[in-house]
């Protein structure tokens, strides 16, 4: 529990940083890397980030697409395509408290996440 309330501070501290950086209707991109557990596989990890986009990210106002990946050495991309930064923000607001969440977050290393967004300036 302590570990998800540290998560959860960085995740808020993330959202802080990130939603001041477009305006609100600019459609984004949204780009998120971490490493997996050490003794967490790809294979067991993929259906509990399936659960994520499925249960939670998916069924956000703004939500336009999700996607997942494996690298090397435990590392796990996740790209989500949103309407807007409002949207975006909204969605990470209620990310900690959404049930599918938990599993998500106990099998990656908290310390390796890093979120990046990036405005599309096209349609």
């Amino acid at each position: 529990m302590r570990y998800f309330k540290r998560l959860s501070l960085v995740l808020l501290t993330m959202m802080a940083t990130l939603s001041t950086a477009y305006a609100s209707d600019t459609a984004i991109i949204e780009i998120v890397t971490l490493k997996l557990k050490a003794g967490v596989s790809y294979t067991e990890f993929a259906p509990i980030d399936k659960a994520v986009e499925d249960q939670h990210v998916a069924k956000q106002p703004g939500f336009i697409s999700r996607e997942s990946a494996a690298g090397e050495n435990g590392e796990w991309l996740v790209i989500v395509h949103w309407k807007s930064a409002k949207d975006a923000d909204a969605s990470m607001a209620s990310f900690m408290s959404a049930p599918a969440s938990q599993k998500f977050v106990d099998n990656i290393d908290g310390s390796t996440m890093v979120m990046k967004r990036y405005a599309k300036t096209y349609k």
